[in-house]
C-alpha cells in the first residue's frame, strides 16, 4: 500500500484513540463523582462526552472514504473492518458512560441511600475503567503490545464486573422490597449501575476486535 494510505491509517488510529482516552478519561472522572458525590465533577462528565456520537461519524467517515479511494485487501481490509466496529463499541461505552454519570447525579438527590453499596459500587466501577486503561495502552503501543495477553486481562475485568454486578443487584432488591416507597428510585440505580456492566462487555468486544485486527481469525462480540 502507498504512503498515502497509511498516512489515512495512521490518521484514523489517532482520532480512535483520542476518543478512547477521552471516554476512558471521563470514566475515571465519574468514578472520582461518585466517590465524593461531586454534582460539578458528574456535569464535568457530560460536558467530555457531549460531542462522542459526532467524533465516531467522523471516524467512521474516513474508514469510508478509505475504503472508497484504496480499495484495501487482506489484512489492511481486515483492520478497517475492525476499526469500523471497533467505533461503535467505543461511541457506545462513551454514551454509557454519559448516561451513568447523569443518572448517579440524579441519584445522589433523591432520598435513596447509597452509602452500604458504596464500596461494591466503586469496585464495579474501577474494574470498566480498569477495562478501558488494558485497551487504551495496547492501542498506543500497537508494535508492543501483546493482544492476547491484554483479551484476558479484559476479560477477567469483565468476569469480576459481572460478579459484583450480580451482588448488587441481590442487595438492591432487597432494598425494593424493604423501602417500598423508594422501590422505583433504585429500580432506576439498577438501571443506571448496568451501565457499567455493559461498558465491561464492550471492552471485551474491543479487545476481541483488536486481536482480530492484528491476527485475524473470528470476531466474537457480546450482543
Amino acid at each position: 500500500m502507498s504512503t498515502k494510505y497509511h498516512e489515512k491509517i495512521n490518521n484514523i488510529r489517532g482520532k480512535i484513540s483520542l476518543l478512547l482516552e477521552t471516554i476512558t478519561t471521563a470514566d475515571e472522572l465519574s468514578l472520582e463523582a461518585f466517590k465524593s458525590s461531586n454534582a460539578a465533577k458528574f456535569k464535568e462528565v457530560e460536558n467530555m462526552l457531549d460531542k462522542t456520537g459526532l467524533k465516531g461519524d467522523d471516524i467512521d467517515n474516513e474508514i469510508i472514504k478509505t475504503f472508497a479511494l484504496f480499495g484495501p485487501e487482506a489484512k489492511e481490509l481486515r483492520s478497517l473492518v475492525a476499526y469500523l466496529k471497533m467505533t461503535n463499541e467505543i461511541v457506545r461505552t462513551g454514551e454509557g458512560v454519559k448516561k451513568y454519570a447523569q443518572r448517579m447525579s440524579e441519584h445522589s438527590n433523591n432520598g435513596c441511600n447509597l452509602e452500604p453499596f458504596k464500596p461494591s459500587i466503586v469496585l464495579l466501577h474501577k474494574s470498566s475503567v480498569n477495562a478501558l486503561k488494558y485497551i487504551l495502552e495496547c492501542f498506543n503501543k500497537k508494535e508492543e503490545c501483546n493482544y492476547e495477553d491484554t483479551y484476558r486481562k479484559v476479560l477477567v475485568e469483565e468476569s469480576m464486573n459481572d460478579d459484583l454486578f450480580a451482588v448488587l443487584e441481590k442487595e438492591i432488591l432487597h432494598k425494593i422490597i424493604d423501602e417500598k416507597e423508594l422501590s422505583i428510585d433504585y429500580v432506576k440505580i439498577l438501571g443506571s449501575l448496568r451501565k457499567l456492566e455493559r461498558s465491561c462487555d464492550r471492552s471485551v468486544n474491543i479487545a476481541n476486535l483488536m486481536m482480530y485486527a492484528e491476527q485475524g481469525g473470528e470476531i466474537k462480540l457480546f450482543n
